[in-house]
């Protein structure tokens, strides 16, 4: 099993802002195994379409995510 390379794990750090997390192309572990280990414990994650995510990176700092969406699981 490879991890899904068109998904996303989005998670809101404790400064606000969200975090992105890109499983690596060599994996093994599925996407959500990889969001269980790479979340931090307690924070809450969901886990997107690389398409949902925006491209231009250069307001990446203000990007924002509703806590109510992040609704996929919690990290380990």
């Amino acid at each position: 099993i490879m991890a899904d390379q068109t998904k996303r794990i989005l998670y809101k750090q404790d400064n606000g802002i969200v975090a992105i997390v890109i499983p690596a192309k060599n994996t093994t572990r599925t996407v959500e195994e990889i969001a269980a280990k790479d979340v931090p414990t307690g924070y809450k994650y969901k886990i997107v379409d690389v398409g949902d995510v925006p491209t231009d990176k250069s307001f990446r700092n203000a990007w924002t995510v509703d806590e109510a969406n992040l609704t996929d699981g919690v990290g380990a």
